[in-house]
């Protein structure tokens, strides 16, 4: 699955009114903080990484910034590109291998 299918497929159940950007920008805020929230306990109060809890908190915010993105029609997979020929130009020499 491709940013633009995923896109397409997460609006299926985006529940639209007027108020639908601010839906969106709170909702982001919200799984943000719920992603900070699992990593300052990790971090700070010796609590293990709930990686299930993680991949859902990070699912919730993947599909806010979808929706936001679909709102302001721009493609995800530009917002992708975008952001990887913006890193490649920042940083030419990077390279990270585990």
């Amino acid at each position: 699955m491709d940013f633009n299918e995923y896109q397409q497929l997460a609006n299926r159940t985006l529940e639209g009114n007027e108020h639908v950007l601010t839906n969106l920008s709170l909702g982001l805020a919200s799984g943000t903080g719920s992603v900070i929230e699992l990593i300052k306990k990790y971090t700070f109060q010796g609590a293990d990484l709930d990686n299930a809890q993680l991949e859902h908190e990070l699912g919730d915010v993947l599909w806010y910034l979808s929706q936001v993105a679909l709102w302001a029609n721009i493609d995800f997979d530009d917002v992708a590109q975008r952001n990887i020929d913006e890193l490649k130009k920042r940083y030419p020499n990077a390279s990270r291998h585990e």
